[in-house]
This record gives C-alpha cells, structure tokens and sequence, in this order.
C-alpha cells in the first residue's frame, strides 16, 4: 500500500465548545480534542457526532501538540505533516523527508500565528525524517540497527517531537498507534544491485536534541555533559534479512567555551569558566559515552591557529587530569596542517596506524536470526564545529571499515561490487556533511538579530518569556520551544529547573507546581559563607604599588572580620567561606582606547594574585570571570562545591554615554549553587545625582 495523506481533520465551530477530530484510513477509532483535553473515540461515537463536524484539511501524519502559554493562558495547536518526500526503503519501511507542516489551533480564535511561525520554518527545513511502514510496524529512525533489536530500549537522544506527544500521553492515548516520531540531521539510501540482491547502502546521521542550537548560541557542554553539535552516525548496508552496521560520533569540545562575538572565519575562543570548573561536566560526558557505546577513542583534528590551540591543549590537559585518562585514548591530528591542498595520503600514513587498535572495536552485524557481531566502542571525532574536517575523517573511516561490512555480508567476493560500494559511500559520506552543516550553521549566524545583553547560555531560559518579543532572535528559540514546549519560560519552569531533573522538566504544569511548592519536604537547608567585596584600583595594577605597601589583601579579604572583631565571624578555621564574589572598577585606565578594545592583562593578573591571596588556609578556584572596560568581576569557590554549580551565565550592560559606551556600566554573573540561583552584579557608574537613571 502507497504512502498517502491518511489522516483527515474535521473541526466543530458552533454551538460551542470548539472540536477537533481526527480519522485515518486503517483505524476505526478517532482522536477527538476538545477543551484542553484528548479522547480516543469508537467507530459507533464517532458517527454520532461527525455530521456536526466540517472538514478542515487532509495530512500525511501527526507529530503531536505544541502547548505553548501566553500569559496565563495556554495555546494547543495540532502540528500535521502536510508536505514529504520519499527518501528510500529500508527493509518494511520507507522514509521520509518532512517538506510541510501545518499548525492547527485547538482553540477557535487562532490569532497567533506569527508566534509559531519560527518553530514551524524549523521543522519544514528539510532536516526532520519519520519512517512509515504499511504493515503499521515501522522502523525507528532515531535508533541505531543494535539497539533498535534490544528488547524495552529507551533512547530518546535523538527524538525530537518527544514534547509533542506528552499532551496526548497525558490523557491516556497510545502515542505509536497514532503520532510519528521525528529524528532530525541526514539520512542517505542508495539501491546497490548486488548479482540477484538488492542491497541497501545507507548513511544516517542523527543529531542529538539535547544540546541543540545554532552555531554561535550552542558551543561546548552544558552541566549535564551533554555537547553541541552530538551527531550519531551509523554506516549501515542492509541485504535481505543481513544487517551490518558501523557507528561513529562527533561532538563539540566537552568544555564550556565560546565564540565570543560573530566573527566568521576568526579563531578566537574564549574559555568561559575556570579549569577545574570543568572538570564535573567533562567526566559526566565520558562517563555517559562509555555507558552508551563502550571504549572510546578522541579524534581530535584541532589545529594550531590561537584559540584553536587553546581549546586544544585545553582538551588534552582536563583527559590527562580525569579519571578516563587510562583508558581513553587521544590521537591529536591537526588537519589543516597535515590535509594541505585535499591531499589525503597522510591519513592513510599518520591518522590509520593510530586509530588502527580502533577499527579492531568492530561492527554490529546480524544474520537475519541472530546477532553475531557486537561493536565494542566508537571514535569520537571533533574539529572546532565538527563539520567539515570532522566529516572528512569520519568519511575516510567509515570507508575502512566498510570492507569488513562487505566481507561478513558475503559481498566482498567481487572487487569491483567493492569499489560500487565505495564511491556510493564516498558521495553519501559528502552529503551527510553538507545537510549536519546546514543545520548546524545554518545560514551563517544569527542574521545580526543578537538581543542585546542577553545572557551567554547558563540556563538558556531564565524565564525568557514567550511573550512579545520572545521569537526575535528567531531559531535558537524556535528549537527550544519545540524541544521544551511550555516548560520553558515561565517562572515555574525556572523554578523546576532548579529543583528537578532535566528529564522531569517534561511533567504537567500541576506536577511541577505541586513539586516545587512541596520542596521543603525533599530538600534540606545548608548554610554557606560568601565575601563580597569590591575595589576600584585606579587603572590597575594597584597590589604591586608602593602607596600600600604595609596593607595586603588578605587584610581585605580573609581577616577583615578577625581585624573588625566580628563575633559571629571568629570560626573561620572550622567554617572557611565557600564562595567569593570580588569585584573591581577602573582595572584599566578609562582612556579612549580602552574603551573600544580594553586590554585584559590585568584581568589575568588580578585572577592569579587574587586565587594566591585567598587559597592561603583552604585552596579556591575560579568559577567564572567577566570584564567590561574598566569593571571586572571574579567568582572564586572552594573545588569541592564545582559539581553542585550548574548554570553559569555572564552578561554585562554599558550605560556610559546613554549606552553606548562602557566607561561606565555592570558586569553579572550568574549560578545555580544546589538549588538555590545566587547573582552577583558588579556596577560603576557615573558620579552625582544628576545621572541616576
């Protein structure tokens, strides 16, 4: 049986409530929405009712229902796939490319288009495929061939309308039997005629949702360790029953970095938090890919231009220094340098031999009975986007280890059905680059619409409201909507975010609200000690001047509570401070050209003069800091506490000359400490009373 539009939706105007209905062809049942609520209907009281009903539109499929909440009220919209195109077969099933969606209001003023508008060019960009099988058992694209085989496998990395289907599972609904489930990033199917056989070639690269984002907004690691830009790609040759499939991954650095600014084709890279402040999301990543795929291996292609080598060195000192550095291994390959002019010799003579151990992890392959072959790890493969050069060794691996594929399928018999094999991986291999560029990059950045002072990631909501003004910098936010829904921008959200998990973000609104108002019961109180202190140093270098030379800085920031006589502060000993908050104006001299390009050198002095100063009883280190001209801002905390501090965002606003300019101004910094959201704003403004707005 064809694929067709098999879904058709009939809504109710008058008399009121409004309703929806929707039919398919191979079910007698209907799904019937009404007043916030689902129900599956019979066949009996569907006909009841139908007459009443106008038909609205015909639809290949739904995805689900995007709850969105403006204000007080919550919005329902319907999402249908309307437009697709086949991709190809893979065994039952055949796959499809989403071209069109259609948003349909659940109420009956739908007024509000302009607010989906952005979520659904994301999800017409031709980057989101669903599988649909005639036999009503279709294959799920967002699983690999191994665990698409294990019994109860959850893996929902790569599942992207998973929001979509919670309105419906939380009325009781069976999603499978009614919605399809989206995986999104690239899927290649080539027919190869092998004597009477069809072989199936495929390439399917699947991006994770759990880090999602454009290019300039999303970089590194977030604190669960989840990476930007985490592609799943498995090389995959079906033949009759025979499956034989090889995977590899490639992700951002797993460090939390950042491009500052949008400089197309600069290096520049910016470390955003302290080294050891790394460390806790660093090993949640490995910890997590070992858990998934076995051993790993790092390819990492970074090269040796600035920023690029930072972040690489980077890279290899936090390995060195974690609990993986004996059983993880990194190969450095800087592949600009060695891959001059397209010449690839040099990854057959210096990359192979060193991921040679590698290509020993296997391949999965099944016999059409059973499973005969397990692959035991996976090569993680990152440049600085883990686009282009990550691509091309990924394509050079997977080409080795393709003749393996080939040889337990029984193919490998004739060379030249090898080397047909080749070339159609090699061009799949190509155009797997060019559609995860597309998503990731997208059309560059982000079309100048920056928000001004919005804050670096942290938590990428911070009750940013849907509201007005909400789809201005346009797909980050539409990616996020679709990904979170209505648990992303309310102060509720804010709030469960803090307290919960990441995974039980997606409860109802009432669970949510019951969690977080009940938090006493799951949670306990601690005391912490945090010193705040500011100075404004007058151009600079001020601990090396002879002014002070009998004060020093532990007078300022460890014993001035000793030195004042403070009662309740005399146990320092037994109970040190935890977090230290250190803010300074005029670091450099407020001159004209500090103001355009200020200088951070005295920034990086201050940092290692203040770390010595105050690691005298009990060592610190730095969190985060932040300079704006003239204002600086360090946060310092005891290494013990890094694991508990997610969150960190950063963010400056200038006010001198009404805005422009950032002689004068504030610089902020931002963390979730446990549970508990802590904010530190250091400001210098302008002198007088006149100025105070």
């Amino acid at each position: 049986m064809a694929f067709s539009k098999g879904f058709r939706i009939y809504h109710k105007l008058d008399p009121p409530p409004f309703s929806l209905i929707v039919e398919t062809r191979h079910k007698e049942e209907c799904l019937m929405f009404e007043s916030g609520a689902v129900a599956v209907l019979s066949s009996a009281e569907k006909e009841a009712i139908k007459s009443t009903f106008t038909k609205v539109l015909d639809a290949y499929g739904l995805l689900g229902v995007l709850r969105l909440n403006l204000g007080d009220t919550m919005l329902h919209y319907l999402v249908l796939v309307t437009g697709c195109m086949s991709v190809g077969k893979i065994q039952e099933s055949e796959v499809f490319r989403v071209t069109s969606t259609e948003f349909i209001s659940l109420r009956v003023d739908a007024s509000d288009e302009d607010r989906i508008s952005e979520v659904r060019k994301v999800l017409n960009s031709g980057n989101f495929y669903f599988a649909w099988s005639a036999s009503g058992v279709s294959l799920d694209l967002s699983l690999n061939a191994h665990r698409s085989m294990q019994e109860h496998t959850t893996d929902n990395r790569f599942f992207w309308n998973q929001s979509l289907h919670l309105h419906l599972k939380h009325y009781g609904v069976n999603c499978d039997d009614w919605l399809l489930r989206l995986m999104c990033g690239g899927v290649e199917i080539r027919t190869i005629y092998a004597a009477h056989k069809q072989a199936k070639a495929c390439l399917i690269s699947r991006l994770s949702c759990e880090r999602a984002g454009t290019r300039f907004n999303v970089r590194g690691t977030n604190d669960d360790g989840h990476v930007a830009n985490f592609v799943e790609t498995e090389q995959v040759v079906y033949l009759d029953d025979c499956i034989s499939s090889f995977i590899q991954i490639r992700g951002s650095v797993p460090l939390f970095w950042e491009q500052p600014g949008l400089q197309v084709g600069s290096h520049r890279v910016r470390m955003s938090r302290g080294f050891e402040a790394n460390a806790p999301a660093f090993d949640r990543h490995f910890r997590t890919l070992k858990d998934l795929y076995g051993k790993q291996i790092i390819v990492n292609l970074l090269g040796s231009k600035e920023g690029e080598h930072m972040l690489s060195k980077a890279f290899q000192s936090h390995l060195k220094a974690s609990e993986h550095a004996s059983d993880i291994h990194m190969v450095n390959f800087d592949y600009h340098q060695m891959v001059k002019g397209g010449k690839a010799e040099k990854l057959h003579s210096v990359l192979k031999p060193q991921v040679q151990r590698f290509l020993d992890y296997g391949f999965f392959y099944f016999n059409g009975n059973e499973v005969q072959r397990c692959q035991s790890g996976t090569v993680r493969t990152n440049c600085l986007d883990c686009l282009d050069r990550t691509n091309s060794v990924q394509a050079f691996l997977g080409l080795e280890l393709l003749a393996k594929q080939l040889e337990a399928l029984g193919l490998a018999e004739k060379p030249q059905l090898v080397t047909r094999f080749q070339e159609v991986f090699r061009s799949m291999w190509s155009v797997n680059g060019d559609s995860i560029s597309k998503i990731y990059a997208g059309t560059g950045a982000l079309e100048g619409k920056a928000k001004a002072g919005k804050l670096k990631d942290g938590a990428r909501s911070v009750t940013r409201t849907i509201q007005n003004n909400f789809f201005d910098s346009s797909k980050q936010e539409a990616i996020d909507v679709l990904l979170l829904g209505n648990t992303l921008n309310s102060d509720l959200a804010d709030k469960a975010r803090a307290l919960l998990t990441t995974g039980s973000l997606r409860a109802s609104s009432k669970v949510l609200k019951n969690m977080c108002e009940n938090f006493y019961k799951y949670s306990k109180p601690k005391k912490i000690r945090v010193c705040v202190g500011t100075w404004n140093v007058n151009g600079g270098k001020q601990f090396r001047s002879i002014a002070f030379k009998n004060q020093t800085l532990t007078d300022w920031l460890l014993d001035a509570p000793k030195l004042a006589g403070i009662q309740e502060f005399q146990d320092k000993r037994s109970k040190p401070t935890d977090i230290f908050a250190i803010g300074f104006e005029e670091m450099v001299e407020l001159n004209a050209g500090n103001i355009v390009n200020a200088s951070t050198t005295n920034q990086k002095l201050w940092a290692v003069e203040l770390q010595k100063t105050i690691s005298r009883d009990n060592k610190y280190v730095l969190l985060a800091s932040e300079q704006l001209v003239g204002v600086c801002l360090f946060v310092f905390i005891r290494p013990q506490h890094a694991p508990f501090i997610r969150d960190v965002a950063v963010d400056t606003v200038k006010t001198g000359m009404g805005g422009a300019t950032g002689n004068k101004g504030a610089v902020a910094i931002r963390m979730l400490f446990h549970t508990t959201s802590l904010c530190f704003v250091c400001s210098h403004f302008a002198a007088g009373q006149s100025q105070v707005k």
